[in-house]
């Protein structure tokens, strides 16, 4: 998908993180991710890191910069239980004191830039991103990257974009802002509202991976891309599919494309299209990947458009 992104125009794209207790265990996943950043893109090679003690985050770093990350990215800001119960992403904000001596050993460790992502706070109670922001910058950081939310809202209701700002006046190093930005309009409007230098996108890209090189050809010529074709749109999900079989084999790589395809498909028609509805549970329960290749076909083709219309 990262690939795909980039080659329709995105700036750059981020792993998803890695810890140095994967990279210790042999971990096939954290494996995939250190390998998985593009290498034949000019963009940059951006890999994530997470971690709560100073020896993994610098342990994990160190691997990043191996792996041939242009920057590594510190995650500060991921809402899953599985990291904060670690006290690591998220819960971090709790922990400011812990948070700066991460950063600090992470930037030690390595020669490659550092950036954090982070969230509005652990609670509406608590968003000190600013402070955190200031810290980061401290210690090294060279661009900070804000979700418009808390932790406790994991993905619920609106991201606050205008909140921000708070973090773009606390720093002089670059700002990203990130969360809820789903169209190039949204891009205008969050880079308005919060000063940021830059919008970041994340689960709005599933299923339309050329939305963000969409938002970098609106922001630099204030026109909107047409939309892709149903035949490009086939041929995209066929290239995400076949990466995914090639990267992690075809059981694994066929379960992980299941959530992508039946996006490609959403989008296309619309999650409560009727006449691709039994195609789209088709290509969401095959165990069988030339199947699956065929339902794609099937699902974008004109016919199949008439039919939806």
């Amino acid at each position: 998908m990262r690939r795909i992104a980039e080659r329709y125009g995105a700036s750059a794209a981020v792993s998803e993180m890695i810890t140095a207790a994967g990279v210790a265990r042999g971990d096939r996943e954290t494996a995939l991710r250190l390998a998985s950043a593009s290498d034949t893109s000019s963009a940059p090679r951006v890999i994530q890191i997470a971690a709560r003690d100073v020896e993994d985050i610098a342990a994990a770093a160190r691997h990043a910069e191996e792996a041939g990350a242009d920057w590594v990215d510190v995650n500060m800001g991921c809402p899953c239980k599985r990291v904060t119960g670690g006290l690591a992403g998220a819960a971090l904000m709790r922990d400011l004191d812990q948070a700066s001596a991460l950063i600090a050993a992470a930037r030690a460790a390595i020669r490659v830039p550092i950036t954090v992502k982070m969230r509005l706070g652990w609670d509406d109670a608590s968003r000190n991103a600013p402070a955190l922001a200031r810290r980061a910058e401290a210690e090294g950081a060279s661009l900070i990257t804000v979700h418009g939310r808390t932790r406790q809202q994991f993905y619920t209701g609106r991201a606050d974009w205008a909140a921000i700002a708070g973090v773009k006046q606390a720093v002089r190093v670059p700002v990203v802002a990130n969360g809820d930005c789903r169209s190039p309009e949204d891009a205008a409007d969050m880079l308005a509202a919060s000063g940021a230098d830059a919008v970041m996108v994340g689960r709005a890209a599933q299923g339309r991976p050329w939305l963000v090189g969409d938002i970098a050809h609106f922001l630099a010529t204030g026109r909107r891309r047409a939309e892709p074709p149903l035949a490009e749109r086939g041929a995209v999900a066929r290239e995400h599919l076949d990466g995914l079989l090639t990267q992690m084999g075809a059981g694994a790589g066929l379960r992980h494309a299941r959530k992508h395809l039946a996006a490609y498909v959403d989008e296309a028609f619309g999650a409560a299209c009727t006449p691709v509805a039994d195609l789209r549970r088709a290509i969401v329960t095959s165990n069988c990947p030339k199947e699956a290749f065929q339902l794609i076909d099937t699902i974008f083709n004109a016919r199949t458009q008439e039919a939806a219309a």
